[in-house]
């Protein structure tokens, strides 16, 4: 899902404690970057200040995040040569939910019972999955630009 253009996450919305996949492909990336690093922090503070190397794809620059409770999430890029992508100064930022916890079903039977997840929550989190995959797969093969394993065998 696309939130801002050149940043996509693997999910349709952030929510607090869980590990979000970032692409980006934005102006370092289509410069010719090699390095790119993601410069995050939460809330308007910047709270738990990191920063971490992406990895370079055909597709972009990817790294994973696990998102702490806060408001916001707020990135920047910045590459081995020091030129940043801050959004014009502005930095770019999207706001965290909490996290549902009206989809966990507790048995009131037992205090320490597992929980688990309402099926109709897993499915829908395969339906995404798979929908992303597709987005993301199904122009480097109608384009061809995609590496195909050869053998060569004499």
């Amino acid at each position: 899902m696309e939130l801002v253009k050149n940043i996509f996450f693997n999910t349709d919305k952030l929510i607090e404690n869980n590990i979000v996949k970032i692409s980006y492909t934005g102006d370092l990336f289509q410069n010719g970057s090699d390095e790119v690093f993601i410069h995050y922090g939460f809330g308007s503070n910047w709270d738990n200040l990191n920063e971490i190397k992406m990895v370079k794809s055909e597709l972009g620059f990817q790294a994973e995040l696990q998102l702490l409770p806060n408001e916001t999430l707020n990135l920047c890029f910045r590459n081995s040569n020091n030129e940043w992508d801050n959004n014009n100064g502005q930095n770019y930022v999207f706001p965290i939910e909490k996290e549902e916890l009206s989809l966990i079903v507790k048995n009131e039977n037992e205090i320490s019972a597992p929980r688990k997840l309402r099926k109709s929550y897993i499915w829908s989190k395969k339906i995404r999955l798979a929908v992303y995959k597709i987005i993301t797969y199904l122009p480097k093969i109608i384009s061809g630009n995609y590496k195909r394993k050869i053998n060569n065998q004499d």
